[in-house]
């Protein structure tokens, strides 16, 4: 009979071998899947857009990306580092042509601007930009980096459609700026409550300011 237990014991033995080895195999492919990363990400934008970063286990993470905890942290150190990615790679500034500027219509140039946020970003990670603007110094550069573009677009587009203005740099400044803050307010304020600017109206009011 001790044969048979010593059987026994080796057969067991060897399927627990053979389970872990298949376990590290099985981690080691999802290390090594492209798309395991993306799955990561995907979560984290879901999660951090839904209840915030700070209240998001990487433990969540990992379970809705389907993926063992310890895979987030292979691609992820920290999970300060899931939010930079994010960051980096889903919300980007484009480098669009300027809106073309018609002289002395100031409102219907800025209209046609208001139209074109420079922002590409899913709504997912707009709300994920602005809510956590204020805590996270990566995610507050990019929405600033945003905030100047507005700003230079809105400036030069007024020089444009405004040629006698160009004189006074303070009035164009403060136009240009108000503008970006207006169009900032309204991305936020519309993930929050879904209430609309009007941009039109906006610019109308700028352009009546200029004169």
């Amino acid at each position: 009979m001790a044969w048979k237990s010593g059987l026994a014991g080796g057969y067991g033995q060897a399927v627990a071998s053979l389970r872990q080895r298949s376990g590290r195999s099985g981690r080691a492919r999802d290390a090594s899947d492209p798309g395991t990363r993306t799955r990561i990400l995907d979560a984290a934008e879901e999660l951090f857009a839904g209840g915030g970063y700070e209240a998001t286990p990487t433990a969540e993470i990992a379970r809705l990306a389907g993926v063992p905890k310890g895979l987030v942290f292979h691609y992820f150190p920290k999970k300060i580092d899931v939010l930079v990615a994010l960051i980096d790679e889903r919300t980007l500034v484009e480098e669009l042509p300027e809106v073309e500027a018609v002289p002395g219509d100031a409102a219907g140039t800025l209209s046609r601007l208001a139209r074109r946020l420079p922002l590409s970003a899913s709504p997912a990670m707009r709300r994920i930009l602005f809510r956590e603007a204020d805590t996270h110094g990566s995610v507050r550069d990019r929405l600033g980096r945003l905030n100047g573009e507005i700003i230079r677009r809105a400036r030069f587009a007024l020089e444009l459609a405004l040629p006698t203005a160009r004189g006074d740099a303070a009035r164009l400044e403060v136009a240009a700026v108000t503008f970006a803050a207006v169009l900032l307010y309204q991305e936020n304020l519309c993930q929050l409550t879904g209430h609309h600017i009007d941009p039109d109206a906006v610019a109308e009011l700028i352009a009546h300011a200029l004169g």
